[in-house]
């Protein structure tokens, strides 16, 4: 049996070994706050203010200047058969400048022409990226106003579903981010060449004519484009106007949201002749 003085021997070493390890969860704790802490000040130097800057559709259209790009919308259409009958693409990605494609697909819908959504295949990019994809993007598309993302648009089919005798022409929208998804997707660079070898309307708005020069479509041709990929386009071998909207063979580009109504008109014009 154990004596007494064992009894209480044991006792000091079992509170001697219990403060140890709180002791020892207090230097834990501690190295835990204070790695969190540095963890969380460097996160913050690798971060920025939020805030936000975009382009809703109504400031667009009651700015000064933008007195006939109201008109465009707010006017009734009168005639609804002029492109009945007519089939239209519009090939687009994530980050396309909302006005830039529902405004010219509300008009063309409008004159009566059919108009399906095309976007690349689904591709979501590797985990360690970081990004984090909602389930609807395996379905839809993100729109943008300015660069801030707005809201999202469901496609219709993929880009390598559709073929070139499915279409009267083909529409791309712009947007800072949607051209460069648009551009790297091999189904659309391929459709694109494709279709402009048949000599189908081929129309491009803002930064989207860089998916043009990608297709390398460009060499001798007139077009133009948002201000700061002009030199893209003339380094692709094309003649860059400073206009509204260019009309060359079966290429019809324009520059800013704010040319939406002279480009939509344009490519009405194309097809009519057609």
């Amino acid at each position: 049996m154990k004596t007494s003085k064992q009894i209480i021997a044991a006792s000091i070493l079992s509170v001697f070994a219990i403060v140890n390890v709180e002791a020892q969860v207090k230097v834990k704790t501690k190295e835990m706050k204070t790695n969190y802490s540095n963890e969380l000040a460097v996160v913050n130097q690798l971060s920025t203010q939020s805030a936000v800057v975009n382009m809703p559709v109504t400031k667009l259209l009651d700015a000064p200047g933008n007195e006939a790009l109201k008109a465009f919308f707010f006017t009734p259409v009168k005639d609804k058969t002029v492109l009945k009958g007519k089939k239209i693409a519009v090939l687009v990605a994530d980050g396309f400048e909302e006005i830039e494609l529902t405004g010219p697909v509300w008009y063309f819908r409008e004159l009566g022409a059919e108009v399906e959504i095309v976007a690349p295949k689904y591709n979501p990019a590797p985990e360690r990226y970081g990004l984090a994809f909602p389930e609807m993007a395996k379905t839809h598309v993100m729109a943008i106003q300015y660069l801030q993302p707005v809201g999202w648009l469901k496609f219709d089919r993929t880009a390598d579903q559709i073929k070139v005798s499915d279409y009267d022409a083909v529409f791309i929208p712009g947007g800072a981010w949607n051209p460069d998804n648009l551009r790297y997707d091999k189904d659309v660079i391929k459709f694109i060449q494709d279709f402009n070898k048949s000599g189908k309307l081929i129309a491009a708005i803002c930064h989207a004519p860089v998916v043009l020069a990608s297709a390398d479509i460009l060499k001798g041709r007139k077009l133009t484009g948002y201000w700061n990929i002009q030199s893209d386009l003339k380094n692709a071998g094309g003649t860059v106007l400073e206009e509204t909207v260019v009309t060359d063979g079966n290429l019809v580009t324009s520059r800013h949201p704010i040319d939406v109504a002279d480009f939509s008109r344009a490519v009405e014009n194309w097809l009519i002749k057609k």
